[in-house]
């Protein structure tokens, strides 16, 4: 399950491998993304799959740099190990998880 993050839980949530979304209601990438997100969360366990509102949380979008949505960020134990811009299919998301 795609869990949504607020900005005054994030830094509590960023243990282990984790993967943000930023994304808005009305971007039409966003919600393409969405599902592709659903799936793997329910097929990796190991790691932890949030989305950030980048209307509502503008102090995140500021902190991480988000131009645009729908901007994905990988995470290792609070770390950026990973990033991409734009809709990803579920094998590139795959690849930006794993490495």
């Amino acid at each position: 399950m795609v869990v949504n993050l607020s900005e005054n839980e994030f830094d509590e949530k960023m243990v282990g491998k984790c993967v943000v979304a930023f994304s808005t209601t009305w971007c039409g990438p966003c919600k393409m993304l969405s599902p592709v997100l659903e799936e793997l969360s329910k097929e990796m366990k190991d790691v932890s799959f949030y989305k950030v509102d980048a209307d509502v949380d503008v102090s995140l979008v500021t902190d991480f740099d988000v131009v645009s949505v729908p901007t994905l960020i990988v995470f290792q134990d609070g770390k950026i190990i990973n990033r991409a811009s734009g809709f990803v299919n579920k094998d590139k998301l795959i690849t930006l998880i794993t490495g």
